[in-house]
């Protein structure tokens, strides 16, 4: 056996994804801003993290798995308050789970084979979706691991029939569960392929036993006992109160509902297959995962043709093609359609094209025509990993990236930059109050402000009580404020308020943000400019001057 055959079965092998995966994966997790979804979640844990407890809502928010996962990253920097985590604690998460899953591919070797369970694991480190999302702090690449865990449960399972393997698959079920609603969708479909390649296999006659044959009921009792008994755990809040496990109950009808309400998250069936195969962007590389799905492809041909790759199952290949097509198709068919859905369909692909690497190399019987297949391969890899570097690190929040989907700007860094400049001039610091006036979802915003206390959030203007020096609002809401500041109060008592920003800003495209801020604050954060000589007006005082000219009088 030559040595490069002796280290493709090897474990030490797969030290090289796993590293790849890493230096994709934990670089610069604070460079991106904050989606709104992010920011909704690390609310939704600052309020466990300072005792607040759980409480599932089956209306928003999904399961609670990624929020008690997060306390380690934030009791290992010494976290206890809100305002003590950053995007790095909360993005950990994912990103560990992201090189997890990597990792996790070494126990695919039993139905992939060791080669094709290798090249597995190298496309999901470099897969540009799979690398973003692992930097996203959202409840998907969490819930493809636990699917993953499951299913290499199942297999494990149905190789030697046991107890602990079908508690261990019953554990990952229930993590599914606890994790996100969808997670019906990935069990679903793995039931269906399961029965579907036994029916296969009856059909096909072979001399190896059909694939759910030695199940025992008794085991099967097992694996759904642990699901419940994980998910139950969860949802109650470690057994707090039931009150969770009803709603959980309840969402999957909300989510069904939701699936098919008028939204702007409505796409046609094949949104996902479009993301994929080519997503058209001009000054950027050419988005495609065209490698993936084809090798899938030719994953899924060796399954049916003799006996699949070498070491692995071809009844496991079948299976998984079914699984990924059932699971494409139900995703395919919801009309609600966000992008990091496509990340549980997309690794039942990357596990088929780790055995179609295999199984296209082999179907080349001269080494010269292997070598260069390996080539063009290692090619179109590499390709792989240029997308996802410029998707996570050059373009992670630009509209050209296929899977920025409705992503904040950085003029968000603007906004705050700007607040805090003003919040220094002001005897309470940033505890200065802060009216927010919109009827938008102004999520991550509430992020960025959590160090300020004493922050209103109102979705009007109100005629009671004195304005904050400080107004954000939205551009339908000025009127509003022009009226309430120089109409409603007597002229001697009106204050004189300032544009906050020189130019206009957007929270995220087509979600401008206006600001104002007293005068008198103003002129004050003015002189604190560095370089402004004390009792003068700082160096933007002419850009305050032109300000007025704009500012709600």
């Amino acid at each position: 056996m030559s040595p490069s055959v002796t280290f493709l079965r090897s474990r030490g092998a797969f030290l090289v994804p796993i590293l790849l995966a890493a230096t994709l994966r934990f670089p610069d997790l604070a460079s991106r801003p904050m989606h709104a979804d992010e920011g909704v979640h690390a609310d939704r844990f600052g309020t466990l993290l300072e005792g607040g407890g759980y409480a599932y809502d089956p209306t928003e928010y999904h399961g609670p798995t990624l929020y008690y996962m997060t306390l380690l990253p934030a009791w290992l920097q010494g976290a206890r308050r809100y305002v003590e985590i950053d995007e790095v604690t909360l993005r950990a998460v994912p990103a560990v789970l992201g090189v997890a899953l990597v990792a996790a591919h070494l126990g695919a070797r039993a139905f992939l084979g060791a080669p094709g369970a290798l090249s597995a694991a190298l496309l999901a480190a470099v897969s540009p979706a799979m690398v973003y999302y692992s930097r996203y702090y959202i409840h998907e690449i969490p819930l493809v691991f636990f699917t993953f865990a499951a299913l290499l449960g199942a297999c494990r399972y149905l190789r030697r029939p046991a107890a602990l393997p079908a508690l261990l698959t019953g554990a990952g079920a229930g993590l599914m569960l606890a994790t996100k609603e969808t997670a019906p969708l990935a069990l679903g479909s793995l039931l269906l392929a399961v029965a579907a390649s036994n029916l296969v296999d009856h059909w096909r006659d072979e001399t190896s036993p059909p694939l759910l044959r030695g199940v025992r009921g008794r085991d099967v009792g097992l694996a759904v006992l642990a699901a419940v008994a994980v998910a139950l755990a969860f949802f109650s809040s470690r057994l707090a109160g039931p009150g969770g496990v009803v709603g959980a109950l309840r969402a999957y009808g909300l989510y069904a509902e939701r699936a098919g309400t008028a939204s702007w998250h409505l796409h046609r069936w094949d949104y996902y297959l479009r993301l994929l195969i080519h997503f058209p962007a001009r000054g950027t590389p050419v988005w495609t995962e065209g490698l993936v799905l084809a090798l899938a492809l030719a994953g899924g041909v060796s399954g049916w043709v003799g006996k699949g790759v070498p070491g692995g199952d071809a009844r496991v290949l079948r299976c998984l093609g079914f699984y990924t097509l059932l699971l494409l198709a139900l995703y395919s068919a919801i009309p609600y359609k966000t992008p990091w859905c496509l990340l549980g369909f997309l690794h039942g692909m990357i596990l088929l094209a780790g055995a179609g690497a295999v199984f296209v190399v082999q179907s080349f019987k001269k080494t010269a025509s292997r070598a260069l297949v390996v080539v063009l391969l290692g090619a179109a890899s590499t390709h792989l990993v240029w997308q996802a570097f410029s998707a996570s690190f050059r373009f992670a929040a630009d509209p050209r990236n296929p899977y920025v989907y409705a992503h904040t700007g950085t003029d968000v860094y603007a906004i705050v930059d700007r607040l805090k400049e003003v919040a220094r001039a002001h005897p309470d610091g940033t505890s200065l109050p802060v009216q927010v006036i919109s009827r938008e979802n102004l999520w991550p915003l509430p992020w960025y402000m959590r160090g300020f206390s004493h922050v209103g959030w109102w979705n009007g203007v109100s005629d009671e009580g004195k304005p904050a020096p400080v107004v954000l609002l939205t551009p339908d809401m000025e009127p509003a404020l022009v009226r309430r500041l120089y109409e409603v109060p007597p002229r001697g008592e009106r204050e004189l308020y300032v544009s906050l920003f020189d130019r206009p800003v957007e929270l995220r495209p087509q979600v401008e943000l206006r600001g104002y801020v007293a005068a008198s604050l103003w002129e004050g954060s003015r002189r604190l400019e560095p370089g402004a000589p004390a009792g003068e007006r700082g160096p933007a005082a002419d850009l305050a001057a032109r300000d007025r000219t704009r500012s709600p009088q």
